[in-house]
C-alpha cells in the first residue's frame, strides 16, 4: 500500500490508482467493475463487470449460493484480494463490499478511491475486451449474522445501539416520502447524509473520501460512539453500505445495517415512525 491511506485505522481497504496499476496483473488480485453502465466501452483492463442490482433479492440480500456461484465465475478463491471500483462516489462499490463481507470475505476487499473517474484522471491504460477468468474460482461463504439487523431486531427493542439514517435530509425529516407509504425517520435516528464522507469534486471532476482526521471529528460530532453498535439505514440499504464502509475504514468495530431500510420500515403500517424537525 501507499503511505496515502495509511493514516485510516484500515487503510488496508482502500487504494489508489498507482497501487492497482502496479497489482493488476497479479494471480491473486481479482478487479470488479461495479459501474451501472458503460463497462463494454471501456473499463479497466483486467476488470470483470459485476451487476451490483444482481446482489440485491426483496428487502434482503441475495442467498449465498448466487453470491458464490458469481464469485466463481470470476475466478475467486479463499487466496484472493479483491479490489472493486465504480464511477467515482463508491456508493455501488461499497453496496458490493458490504455484501461480500457479510458472506465472509472480510479483510479480502479493497476499493479504488476515486473509482474509475480518478483512474482515467491520471492517465491509466482503459480497454474494452472482456477478460477471461485466470483460473477456476472455488470459495465457501457464509452469512455472518454480526453484519446485519433486521426490523424485527430493531421493533424488538436493541440495547446500546445507535440508529444512523443516512439519507438527505428531507428524506430524514418525511418531507420527502419518495415512492413509500410513509415518510419520517425510525424514532430515535441521528442523521448523516452518506455523501457527507466524500470531498468535493476536484479539478478533474474526481471525488475522494474525506481524510481520517476530517471523518473522525463529523462523525463524533454527529454522535456516533465506538463502543456501542452503529446500525446504519437508507432506502435499501445501498446509500446506509457506504455508510458501513466509511465506518470500516474508520476502524468503528460493530457496524450492522439495517437491510431491509426505510423501503420495508416506510412500507409497513406496524412500524413506528417518527417526523423530525431539520434542526
Amino acid at each position: 500500500m501507499t503511505d496515502q491511506h495509511s493514516s485510516y485505522p484500515n487503510g488496508h481497504l482502500l487504494v489508489d490508482s498507482e497501487w492497482l496499476e502496479e497489482h493488476r496483473g497479479g494471480q491473486d488480485l481479482i478487479l470488479l467493475d461495479a459501474r451501472a453502465n458503460n463497462y463494454e466501452i471501456s473499463h479497466i483492463p483486467g476488470a470483470y463487470w459485476l451487476n451490483v442490482k444482481a446482489l440485491k433479492a426483496q428487502k434482503t440480500i441475495v442467498p449465498k449460493e448466487q453470491v458464490q456461484q458469481l464469485l466463481e465465475g470470476f475466478g475467486v478463491t479463499k487466496d484472493s484480494t479483491i479490489v472493486i471500483y465504480d464511477e467515482g462516489s463508491n456508493v455501488l462499490a461499497t453496496r458490493a463490499f458490504y455484501v461480500l463481507e457479510y458472506y465472509g470475505l472480510r479483510d479480502q476487499l479493497k476499493l479504488l478511491n476515486g473509482g474509475f473517474a480518478a483512474w482515467t484522471a491520471e492517465g491509466y491504460e482503459v480497454s474494452s475486451d472482456q477478460p477471461s477468468p485466470r483460473r477456476e474460482g472455488s470459495i465457501s461463504l457464509n452469512a455472518n449474522p454480526l453484519l446485519i439487523t433486521s426490523k424485527e431486531e430493531l421493533q424488538a427493542g436493541l440495547q446500546n445501539v445507535i440508529l444512523l439514517d443516512t439519507r438527505n435530509i428531507l428524506e430524514y425529516t418525511g418531507e420527502d416520502q419518495r415512492s413509500n407509504q410513509r415518510g419520517g425517520r425510525i424514532p430515535g435516528a441521528i442523521h448523516k447524509e452518506w455523501r457527507d464522507a466524500l470531498q468535493e469534486a476536484d479539478e478533474k471532476g474526481v471525488t475522494r473520501f474525506k481524510d481520517h482526521s476530517v471523518l473522525e471529528k463529523e462523525y463524533t460530532e454527529a454522535g456516533l460512539q465506538r463502543p456501542q453498535t452503529i446500525i446504519p439505514y437508507c432506502q435499501t440499504n445501498q446509500r446506509g453500505a457506504h455508510t458501513y464502509f466509511v465506518l470500516r475504514l474508520l476502524g468503528y468495530p460493530d457496524i450492522r445495517p439495517y437491510e431491509g431500510s426505510w423501503e420495508e420500515w416506510g412500507n409497513d403500517e406496524y412500524t413506528e415512525i417518527e417526523l423530525a424537525s431539520k434542526s
